[in-house]
C-alpha cells in the first residue's frame, strides 16, 4: 500500500512514484488534510478456456509442390478440429511461412550444407472451452497431422465479474486504511474524492471526482471451482484484479 497526505500543502508519509500520485487541488486543501491510498486488490480462480496453437509442416523439391502438400495437410487439421466440435469462430490462421531446406553433410570431415528444396508451414490457432478434454483433443490433432503444438493458454472468457469483486474488495479496504490514518490524526471520517484504477487487461483509466461513490449493485459471484481435469494437463487458476488510487479528505 501506497499512503500520502496532504495537509496544508505539505506532504507527510512515504515518497511514491511520480505516475501513481494524484495531486489534489488547492480547494481540496482548504478543506482538509488529504490521504491517498494504493490498494491492489487480486483474486484467483480457475479458467474456463483454453488456447492451443499448431502447426503442420511439408517439404518438396519446389516450392510451389511443398505449399501444395502443406495446403492438404492443414486441410484435414482443421476438418479434425471441427469435427472435435471446435466451431469457426474459435479457429484462426496464424501465419503460412515457406523458406529454403538444407540437409547438412560432411565431406572429409567438411560439413557444409546442400540445398534439397523447400519446408512449407502453415500454424493454427483454436480455442477450446472443453478444459476436461484437452488430452484427447492433443491426441486428435497429432493423429490428424499436427507437427507442432504449442500451449495450452488459460484464460477467463469473461473477467468482468471476478474484476467486479475485485474492485469492491479495493474500495473496502481503501476506505478503512484511510480512515485509520484520519482517526490517528484526530478525524472522525473520510470522504472520497477521486478514483483512479489500472487492470492488467486493459490500459485506460477511470476517474470519478466529486463526492462519494454511490455503492453498486453486488456483482455475480466468481465461477466455482473447476472439475477435476486430465492428470496429464493441470490449467491451474489464472490472477484476476486491479490496483486502485484513491484519494479522501479527512473530516472532522
Amino acid at each position: 500500500m501506497i499512503v500520502r497526505v496532504l495537509a496544508g500543502g505539505l506532504l507527510a508519509a512515504v515518497a511514491v512514484p511520480a505516475a501513481a500520485q494524484i495531486a489534489a487541488t488547492p480547494d481540496q486543501l482548504a478543506g482538509g488534510p488529504v490521504v491517498t491510498v494504493q490498494i491492489s486488490e487480486q483474486l484467483r480462480s480457475p479458467p474456463d478456456q483454453a488456447t492451443i496453437s499448431m502447426s503442420t509442416e511439408s517439404r518438396a523439391p519446389t516450392a510451389t509442390a511443398a505449399l501444395a502438400a502443406n495446403k492438404g495437410k492443414t486441410q484435414a487439421l482443421l476438418v479434425a478440429i471441427r469435427k472435435a466440435g471446435i466451431g469457426d469462430k474459435d479457429v484462426q490462421t496464424e501465419g503460412i511461412s515457406l523458406g529454403a531446406d538444407y540437409r547438412f553433410e560432411q565431406v572429409n570431415g567438411v560439413g557444409s550444407q546442400r540445398f534439397i528444396g523447400y519446408v512449407a508451414r502453415n500454424t493454427v490457432r483454436i480455442k477450446t472451452r472443453e478444459l476436461d478434454r484437452l488430452s484427447g483433443l492433443l491426441d486428435t490433432l497429432t493423429a490428424a497431422g499436427a507437427t507442432g503444438i504449442y500451449g495450452p493458454s488459460f484464460d477467463i472468457a469473461n473477467p468482468l465479474p471476478i474484476r467486479s469483486e475485485a474492485r469492491r474488495r479495493a474500495m473496502v479496504r481503501g476506505e478503512a486504511e484511510a480512515g485509520e490514518y484520519a482517526r490517528n490524526a484526530g478525524f472522525a471520517r473520510v470522504r472520497l474524492l477521486t478514483v483512479q484504477e489500472g487492470v492488467s487487461y486493459r490500459s485506460d483509466d477511470i476517474i470519478v471526482t466529486g463526492s462519494r461513490v454511490p455503492a453498486a449493485a453486488p456483482p455475480p459471484p466468481p465461477p466455482p471451482p473447476a472439475p477435476e481435469r486430465d492428470g496429464a494437463i493441470a490449467p491451474g487458476q489464472i490472477e484476476t484484479g486491479v490496483t486502485l488510487t484513491l484519494q479522501y479528505r479527512m473530516e472532522r
